[in-house]
């Protein structure tokens, strides 16, 4: 396998824009006067905003990642891949439920206002997760992973809940790295049990499509009282696109070793016609496009879109190789998972410091730029902190 096969470049750049996107559509979610095809559809309207197709292609490049990071994995000699996956999944999963219960938290009975304690959270986070280099001593790392552990505890014990029925941390549901590390807990042990058999793959992603849409016709209601306790499939959507990149991942590959990579783009974009037409003909059966009811028609015409867009990504990066466009916005394809927690530690402190922007940037044009200028910010953040060895690591 040759170099472009150990890192593939396309994606880390369809990840760096798709990270970018997803700080600015959060940033962005519910201005006054932005145009609704940026922000989210409402939940019982059929549409589909850009917002509903961020968190879609996160997922697929998940996928997209797993063949390739096993391979490399397995060529440095590392043959703990399944318990590599299972800590990974189990720290997403244990960060999402922390970042769940911000919303719930009780200013009024709590000792740390709410800002004050998110703002500590993602402290400890760092601590925890930080990529301590090979250079830092033992104790030092012990220390601070210690100290981060301790921080968290303490936070847990101060936690207040003001959701009706409870009074400390609970579950309400996954936030977006608990969905992330379910997903890849089960694409990734699929991918890595089955041996990478390209047909493998695509029954799996059929199999979380036809999942995905019997739910939605009420075929699947028997599982109801499990659901909201082990979340090892939900109702499909969210392993429907993880499958789908693994499928394509591997696909590459197999199409690469024969120099055959042409039939990718034939190939990816008959894909995404036929996903296109069978999500529009279910629309009209199983709930219209929502991203907020997860609809196989969301699932479908997402995961069309992510074809598409990948599709685009690999010809002008890894064959025209202009990489280099998206340099501006590189730490957010390299370091996704800092990216995604940095802003993690302003929104607590606009708060403390009740900081009130201009009205001409707190809606319409002025707020439009206000979010894009925010997002480059957060990712030009992490890379200087990447620059100084601080970069989070699971």
């Amino acid at each position: 396998m040759n170099n472009m096969m150990s890192r593939v470049r396309s994606i880390d750049a369809f990840r760096a824009v798709t990270m970018f996107l997803m700080i600015f559509v959060n940033d962005i979610d519910g201005m006054p006067n932005t145009p609704a095809w940026i922000q989210h559809a409402k939940i019982n309207a059929d549409a589909l905003g850009l917002a509903d197709t961020i968190f879609p292609a996160f997922l697929f490049i998940v996928g997209l990642s797993i063949p390739f990071a096993f391979q490399n994995r397995v060529k440095r000699g590392d043959y703990r891949i399944p318990w590599r996956v299972v800590t990974r999944s189990f720290a997403l999963i244990f960060m999402g439920f922390f970042f769940s219960n911000i919303d719930s938290y009780n200013e009024a009975t709590a000792l740390l206002p709410r800002p004050v304690w998110e703002s500590l959270l993602t402290f400890s986070f760092f601590f925890i997760f930080l990529d301590y280099s090979k250079e830092t001593p033992v104790l030092k790392r012990y220390l601070l992973q210690g100290f981060g552990l301790v921080l968290l505890m303490v936070l847990s014990l101060l936690y207040k809940s003001k959701a009706p029925g409870h009074d400390w941390l609970h579950f309400s549901w996954w936030e977006i790295l608990g969905l992330i590390g379910w997903s890849y807990l089960v694409c990734a042990l699929i991918y890595y049990y089955s041996k990478g058999y390209l047909w493998i793959q695509a029954v799996a992603w059929i199999f979380f499509m036809f999942f995905n849409i019997d739910f939605h016709f009420g075929m699947l209601d028997f599982l109801n009282p499990l659901r909201e306790y082990v979340w090892l499939s939900g109702n499909g959507a969210m392993q429907s696109f993880t499958m789908a990149g693994v499928f394509v991942a591997v696909l590459y590959m197999r199409l690469q070793e024969r120099n055959e990579v042409k039939l990718l783009w034939i190939g990816m974009l008959l894909m995404a016609v036929i996903l296109f037409n069978l999500g529009f003909i279910v629309r009209y059966f199983s709930g219209g496009i929502s991203k907020m009811r997860d609809t196989p028609s969301w699932v479908l015409i997402c995961t069309a879109i992510s074809l598409v867009v990948y599709a685009v990504f690999i010809f002008i990066v890894d064959f025209k190789h202009k990489y280099k466009w998206f340099k501006i916005i590189k730490p957010a394809g390299t370091n996704a998972f800092t990216c995604y927690i940095v802003p993690g530690l302003f929104y607590p402190l606009f708060e403390m410091t009740n900081l009130e922007f201009p009205g001409y940037i707190s809606q319409g044009t002025g707020g439009l730029i206000k979010c894009l200028l925010f997002a480059f910010a957060m990712v030009w953040i992490t890379g200087l902190l990447e620059k100084v060895n601080i970069k989070l690591k699971i």
